[in-house]
């Protein structure tokens, strides 16, 4: 079996209460409920992790690469902003894959830049939770090659 990390970024808590025309209304508790059970399905260990702060998204990066065989990472905020989250990813020797939940291309134009995209084995957005379901998919599809 093999361990991955979904690393949630900034208000990804707030899942089900925040912008729910954006994000829906699955809550955080159940979205991760959901991503534990896809795992046990594909024989993956689920991870989970989420932080406001971008420290602390860096060092849960740093570490997963002592444990992990790769990342699910939704950046959110940071997505169009944190060079240092971007260096933390391109540090790292496992896959990782950027997830969004809301297609940012379709939205306000300061979101289509993303600093993780280049430095990530690929992005996946646009299908709310099933974001992240595709995004764990990608991974083992990755490691089986």
């Amino acid at each position: 079996m093999d361990k991955i990390l979904i690393l949630h970024g900034p208000n990804l808590n707030l899942l089900g209460r925040r912008e729910t025309a954006v994000y829906g209304t699955l809550s955080y508790d159940d979205l991760n409920d959901r991503l534990i059970a896809v795992g046990k399905e594909l024989d993956q260990e689920i991870r989970i992790q989420q932080s406001n702060h971008e420290g602390e998204l860096i060092d849960a990066l740093h570490d997963s690469s002592q444990w992990a065989s790769g990342v699910i990472l939704n950046p959110g905020g940071y997505t169009h902003t944190s060079i240092a989250l971007r260096d933390a990813v391109s540090a790292l020797e496992i896959p990782v894959i950027e997830v969004h939940m809301s297609n940012i291309f379709a939205r306000e134009k300061f979101r289509h830049r993303s600093f993780i995209s280049p430095v990530a084995a690929g992005t996946i957005a646009g299908f709310g939770w099933q974001s992240y379901v595709l995004g764990i998919q990608a991974l083992v599809r990755i490691k089986m090659s």
